[in-house]
């Protein structure tokens, strides 16, 4: 085992790119400067900035700004950020020639209407066209970036301002700093606060995919992507899964700029391991590889990890976080963020970064994605078992099977498990994905205090995710689920936790899993070769077979999930910190005392992990709250 990261205090976060910025169509404030440089304080870059002023005022801070022009006049800004891929060679050649910002207004200038179908990649842009009067700010297909936006409350001077973190848009002089309690409510249920929502009343961020046009004081959010899922191939799954290896080689290469000084996460899953792998192979140089462990049972999988750094070659660096680590770092971890933000495994990637960090890595390779793109989740399996009940004749089901089932005697081991498997088929998806979740295990009443739940719509989460869901046009059941992840579990969780994590360790993160072309080959995959039966990933397994090690192809799926819940049944630091925490919780008058008294002993004498994490998700809430809003 290694000897302890090096004890200092955690870093803010450096973004590498970043966006802040405002428009004003009636008047200019007066200290613009003063103004931008509390915004970019909020972003905290040490990016080159500038100022571009007319009859409209805005800035912006980004790598490099480019002026738009009609006809002879100042017509506006374009700035982008990321790493756009350009559909065209005439766009590329600009691009590469002057810069992105460039080939965005040459795009926007040729045609304002689709100039989003020649950008792909991971990017998010704003363009202010002053000769229109119209801004429009959007980012791309997964979300890689986020964007807040808030229109001022000065109605007098009513504009839109936009940043990179909520943090950027909140220092505009222009903009209220307010909780919202729905904002409260969605983050005990989803354990981040989702799009297009954020944490503060009046500020909202956009969805993966989506753009927003800004016109006469108007926010109109546009969908502009979706994917095209297929149910049928005209290739064989022999011929389609040949290609796999090629593909994944190929988004690895685009995701790196310097063999270097590059290294991956690995956790000894499919994707870690896969793109591991794949880095071996394209560096002249042994590649380097960074792995996370934990001293509790059915969590460590450094076993796994160095099976696939020994198969490829790869220098594997290891670190054991202990639950001393996390008393020291979670206070800074959970107040580091913008908005709230209650996924457990935020420490071990971060401790993971910081190891890359001090190892003199600049750029970590991550596998997030997979599983959402490949199907790779339990839950999609699941839920094929589900809905294989829904293929019985209702009047049968109504009529014969329930009534039958109801009137069996509930203490008949299999009489209940018929009941909660009818029970659960019953529920339609995509809510049925959410069988577990607190706030479906217990009623909102027995958790939330009757004044907070008046001023809460608790069937918001189920509307919105109804929504995401619907969007694919012509989507299998199974491909929705994937969807419905790539928004929640990718854009809205996995990114923002792995982004923010490595911008406070100071390594960038890419992710050659969400490449474009990947992801268009993944679309064109038969839902039916993606699984098989309960066998998660049939077709990614088949095609990597003899390359990943067959302990990789075979594991069971863990992650980089902390025992926080098991940690914490015996360690008292931990429980220190959590009781404390829940108990300044109580304060505010949102929960209802008895039940956090309910969740202590649910976690003492139930179930350790699951009520554990309900407990690392309040009390993170707390020590977010208890320094972004003191007064509560």
């Amino acid at each position: 085992m290694p000897s302890a990261l090096s004890p200092n205090k955690l870093r803010r976060p450096t973004l590498t790119k970043g966006l802040a910025g405002w428009f004003l169509p009636n008047a200019a404030p007066r200290n613009a400067y003063i103004e931008l440089d509390a915004m970019l304080a909020g972003l905290n870059t040490s990016l080159h900035t500038d100022t571009h002023t007319s009859h409209i005022y805005s800035c912006a801070a980004t790598e490099k700004l480019y002026a738009l022009s009609k006809q002879g006049e100042d017509g506006g800004m374009v700035t982008i950020i990321g790493q756009p891929q350009w559909k065209s060679a005439h766009l590329a050649t600009i691009a590469a020639e002057a810069s992105h910002s460039a080939a965005l207004a040459a795009a926007y200038g040729e045609n304002s209407d689709a100039f989003l179908e020649q950008i792909g990649g991971n990017f998010a842009f704003v363009i202010i066209d002053s000769a229109n009067g119209t801004v429009l700010t959007g980012v791309d297909r997964l979300g890689h970036f986020p964007l807040y936006y808030c229109q001022t409350s000065n109605t007098q001077d009513k504009g839109l301002v936009f940043g990179s973190s909520a943090s950027t848009v909140l220092a505009h002089s222009g903009v209220e700093r307010k909780i919202l309690p729905q904002g409260i409510y969605d983050f005990i249920y989803f354990h981040m606060v989702p799009s297009p929502a954020s944490i503060y009343q009046g500020l909202s961020k956009l969805p993966a995919g989506h753009y927003l046009k800004y016109s006469a004081g108007n926010i109109e959010i546009h969908n502009y992507w979706q994917p095209r899922f297929s149910e049928s191939s005209d290739k064989s799954f022999h011929s389609m899964a040949k290609e796999l290896r090629p593909q994944l080689k190929s988004a690895v290469d685009r995701a790196v700029t310097d063999f270097s000084t590059t290294g991956a996460f690995l956790s000894g899953g499919l994707d870690s391991s896969s793109v591991t792998g794949m880095l071996a192979e394209l560096s002249e140089h042994q590649a380097r590889a960074y792995s996370i462990g934990f001293a509790a049972e059915g969590y460590d999988e450094m076993a796994f990890a160095r099976i696939s750094a020994k198969k490829f070659g790869v220098k594997l660096n290891e670190y054991y976080v202990t639950p001393d680590d996390v008393v020291d770092a979670l206070p800074d971890i959970a107040t580091s963020y913008d908005e709230p933000f209650g996924n457990s495994s935020a420490l071990p990637a971060y401790f993971c970064a910081k190891l890359a960090a001090e190892d003199g890595i600049k750029c970590l390779l991550a596998g997030d994605g997979g599983d959402e793109i490949f199907a790779g989740n339990e839950r999609y399996a699941k839920q094929g078992i589900f809905e294989a009940y829904h293929k019985v004749p209702l009047a049968l089901r109504s009529h014969v099977i329930e009534p039958f089932t109801q009137a069996l005697p509930s203490q008949i081991n299999l009489a209940a498990k018929a009941k909660s498997y009818i029970d659960q088929a019953n529920v339609p998806l995509p809510e049925r994905l959410q069988s577990y979740n607190f706030l479906n295990r217990h009623r909102p009443e027995e958790i939330f205090s009757s004044d907070f739940l008046a001023q809460i719509n608790t069937a918001s989460p189920a509307a919105l995710q109804q929504r995401v869901y619907q969007l694919p046009p012509d989507a299998s059941t199974l491909n929705r689920m994937l969807y419905l992840d790539w928004q929640f579990t990718l854009a809205d969780n996995d990114l923002r936790k792995v982004n923010h994590m490595c911008a406070v360790a100071g390594v960038d993160v890419a992710y050659p899993m969400l490449d474009d072309e990947l992801i268009a080959f993944a679309c064109q995959v038969p839902g039916k070769w993606k699984i098989k039966g309960k066998n998660l990933r049939h077709f990614y397994k088949k095609g990597l077979h003899n390359w990943l090690p067959d302990e990789t192809i075979n594991k069971k799926k863990q992650g980089f999930g902390l025992p926080f819940g098991v940690w914490m049944q015996s360690h008292q630091p931990l429980q220190e910190l959590a009781y404390d925490n829940l108990l300044k919780l109580k304060k505010r008058q949102w929960l209802n005392p008895a039940f956090i008294d309910e969740l202590i002993d649910l976690h003492r004498n139930g179930h350790a992990a699951y009520y554990g994490e309900l407990i690392w998700v309040l009390t993170v809430l707390e020590l977010w709250l208890d320094t972004h809003f003191s007064n509560g």
